[in-house]
């Protein structure tokens, strides 16, 4: 979809939705359409601590460029918030999704923030259903820790990163505070990818 809206005073700027990479990838990566410069921030640096790793110990990369990648929404005006959450546009959304996700079995589904993560929940039909407050820093982090430790390569595996990182949050792993959460994460994910080489079509040729 390429159609683009154009400031006016009746129409604010939307951009429709920016996919790219092969849905037939293992890697699906989705993002929220309001806060575009997450690829840059979050994604970025964990995608070096994941690449830097796998080529230590498989001396191989991933090819990035096939990784499918998408905004959860089209519009962003329909992101929900806390007076509007869910509406029938969003559920028509999450419809599309599910076909899609149901046709091609992503096996590493990415989030980015509280709304695509709890998104992705209902794509999957995850209950209870959560608001917009819920899923702030330690529950997103909580998820991440449930999402490795329960990973099978067999099936979908949602995994939610934050959308935004400050330097003075802290994320506390069993043996206490962690500091580096680009390399926590991005470690973990490899660590996942590497156990799984074998059944995951990701590297470069």
């Amino acid at each position: 979809m390429s159609e683009i809206i154009l400031n006016n005073k009746d129409k604010p700027f939307v951009g429709r939705m920016n996919e790219s990479g092969e849905k037939s990838n293992p890697i699906w990566l989705v993002f929220n359409p309001k806060h575009p410069a997450v690829r840059h921030y979050i994604w970025t640096p964990v995608l070096v601590v994941i690449q830097d790793k796998v080529y230590r110990e498989l001396r191989t990369r991933i090819d990035t460029s096939k990784i499918y990648t998408r905004n959860a929404v089209d519009d962003s005006r329909i992101v929900p918030n806390t007076r509007n959450w869910w509406d029938n546009q969003v559920a028509e959304e999450i419809k599309e999704l599910r076909n899609l996700a149901l046709e091609y079995r992503p096996r590493i589904l990415i989030s980015f923030g509280a709304f695509p993560f709890e998104f992705l929940r209902r794509v999957y039909k995850l209950k209870p259903e959560k608001g917009p407050k819920f899923w702030g820093t330690a529950n997103l982090g909580n998820e991440f820790g449930k999402s490795m430790e329960n990973f099978d390569v067999g099936k979908t595996n949602i995994v939610p990163l934050l959308r935004r990182v400050v330097t003075s949050e802290k994320f506390i792993e069993e043996s206490g505070n962690w500091d580096d959460y680009f390399a926590y994460v991005g470690t973990k994910i490899a660590e996942k990818i590497i156990e799984n080489k074998d059944n995951l079509n990701i590297w470069m040729d």
